[in-house]
């Protein structure tokens, strides 16, 4: 065992896969260092970033003082903020040197989300690389976005490295490639600070579930390819039952110890830190504190077994209404670590076994559909979009039918063209608009990905067109009707999916305000993994059902249609696992 707190590297990131506590940890962490006399700069470059509500303070893009803490700042990169500014800093130097018609074009280039990506990277790369940015600061700690947003994020070095080597035309899907040049000496010094490890930790969140487990070496794999090798585990969230005769609090003490014991071999020889299940909510500079002061944590023992009664209806009630449609699609959208892939399998799942063609897919870069449902029956498709496939099939067809009426050099500039790290955005986003379609004819559920990535996803829907256009005079219908689609309340039905806490909550609410301003309504909320329903008198565990209630009552005041799907002593894994979530 380790103390995180203990020799800390200068920098430190925080990832791993959504809701396993990354932003908790890491504000606990900043709050520790500073306790300690070190001056911290604490920084979030997750899209759907929580700081403000963990830290309980309102915070912009420049580093702000945490009231309580002396010592510590933090700060959001605004992606929306950076993409903004980073337009401007193309397009300024052309200004009355270009006709107008070359600037709104270059402007247009730029609106897409890969610029919006890349942007926020820059921000992010003016902190790690360039170290006068930070000089005042002893510790700068990153809370970085879910595992494959981050991946992708700390991925971009070496890609935007190779693509301003190899270009030669001097244009791209960015725009002028001069400011990208500009840069590369700032994206070199980032991936030299990422991968020495006297400077750099990257701290892999989990719980003790298995498939955060399974994220957490995944990234531990794919980081240590990325050069990023000085690596620690967190296990967030260890419960040991108070009282041997709970059987609920003996249950989930049970799942959480075998899927420890089944933990992946690449995370294994890792040095680890254990931090136990906190029976409040872990908001405010107070409850952060105690998780590394050696403050108690444990509530007054509830006096009896309790369980709530004035709940909300199972997940099976829900299933019904969605089932009289008898077609069209169903998306699961909202935090990560939420359960939005379990709640979409057992959605699609029930769907087939109730006779429906039925087609179960997701959006989300780190895809766990496949672990959660096996041998599915022959009406349930299962799949998921998968970005490297979707990229070279996107780059052949534009090559096959744009490319044949170019010259050697017009080949040449296409294919170097289609190598852009944006191309990949703009093919992954042609395969969704495909798989909306399909819902025409039958049943396809979507399991989306974490809601930055979503958002991202949506926001690109208009003004995706510009960028095939770039490439290919053809646009495909199911982009075309795409928008139409997702606002159709016949047609596409949303589920926003939350756990009985704050943030979760918080950030669904958020979404549903941001689908509202793109005229898509959701159908339905979906409470999952609710301690109300069950039977326990553990301290711990009583203490977070109590806490479930204001949350609950939240959700009742945002939708008139809601599911509850209750905590199960059981993984949701398979057939058997997940028809329990239906509560039928």
């Amino acid at each position: 065992m380790i103390n995180l707190i203990e020799k800390p590297t200068r920098y430190l990131f925080f990832t791993g896969k959504g809701g396993v506590g990354k932003t908790s940890i890491s504000c606990a962490t900043a709050i520790a260092l500073a306790d300690q006399g070190r001056k911290v700069l604490l920084v979030s470059t997750d899209p759907a970033s929580n700081l403000d509500e963990v830290l309980a303070v309102k915070l912009g893009t420049t580093p702000t003082p945490i009231p309580g803490v002396a010592r510590l700042e933090a700060m959001n990169l605004d992606p929306e903020e950076a993409a903004r500014e980073y337009r401007e800093r193309m397009v300024e130097p052309y200004r009355g040197v270009l006709p107008d018609a070359t600037l709104r074009s270059m402007e247009e280039q730029l609106s897409g989300s890969c610029t919006m990506e890349i942007a926020a990277f820059d921000e992010f790369s003016r902190l790690l690389g360039d170290p006068g940015r930070t000089s005042a600061y002893d510790h700068v700690i990153f809370d970085t976005a879910p595992t494959g947003h981050t991946l992708r994020l700390l991925s971009l070095p070496h890609a935007w490295s190779s693509f301003i080597e190899t270009n030669t035309t001097g244009t791209s899907c960015l725009g002028p490639l001069a400011g990208l040049q500009d840069q590369k000496n700032l994206y070199q010094a980032s991936v030299e600070s990422l991968a020495d490890p006297d400077r750099t930790t990257l701290v892999l969140v989990s719980r003790p579930e298995a498939s955060a487990l399974r994220e957490a070496e995944r990234s531990s794999v794919e980081l240590r390819e990325l050069g990023v090798s000085n690596q620690l585990l967190v296990l967030n969230g260890i419960f040991k039952a108070a009282r041997k005769e709970d059987k609920m609090a003996l249950a989930f003490e049970q799942r959480g110890s075998d899927a420890l014991a089944a933990m992946p071999a690449g995370i294994t020889a890792l040095p680890r830190q254990e931090i136990h299940l906190s029976p409040r909510a872990l908001l405010g500079v107070d409850a952060l504190r105690a998780m590394f002061n050696g403050a108690s944590h444990t509530p007054t023992p509830s006096p009896g077994v309790t369980v709530r009664r004035d709940l909300p209806p199972p997940l099976i009630k829900l299933i019904d209404e969605l089932e009289q449609e008898g077609k069209g699609v169903i998306m699961t959208m909202g935090k990560g670590g939420v359960g939005k892939t379990t709640v979409a399998a057992a959605i699609a799942l029930e769907l087939a076994r109730r006779g429906h063609t039925v087609h179960l897919n997701t959006t989300d870069p780190a895809a766990h559909v496949s672990w959660v449902i096996e041998n599915p029956p022959a009406t349930l498709k299962v799949g998921r979009i998968n970005a490297e496939d979707e990229t070279q099939s996107y780059r052949d067809e534009v090559m096959g039918a744009v490319g044949t009426q170019l010259d050697d050099q017009g080949r040449a500039l296409l294919a170097e063209d289609l190598r852009s790290p944006c191309t990949e955005e703009v093919a992954v986003f042609r395969t969704f608009a495909r798989t909306v379609a399909e819902g025409k004819d039958g049943f396809v559920v979507l399991d989306t990905a974490p809601t930055g990535h979503t958002i991202l996803l949506l926001d690109a829907a208009e003004a995706y067109h510009r960028e095939v256009l770039r490439q290919s005079s053809n646009m495909p219908e199911t982009v075309r009707e795409l928008l139409t689609r997702l606002r159709d309340k016949n047609f596409t039905r949303v589920l926003l999916v939350t756990l009985p806490e704050a943030t979760p909550v918080h950030e669904a609410e958020r979404l549903q305000g941001d689908l509202a301003r793109a005229e898509i309504t959701p159908f339905a909320w979906v409470i999952n993994q609710a301690l109300s329903p069950i039977e326990t008198s553990d301290p711990v565990l009583s203490s977070r059902k109590n806490n479930e209630k204001r949350y609950v009552e939240e959700v009742g005041n945002l939708s008139r249609r809601i599911a509850l799907v209750p905590w199960l002593a059981e993984p949701p894994v398979g057939s058997k696992g997940l028809a329990k979530m239906l509560g039928n």
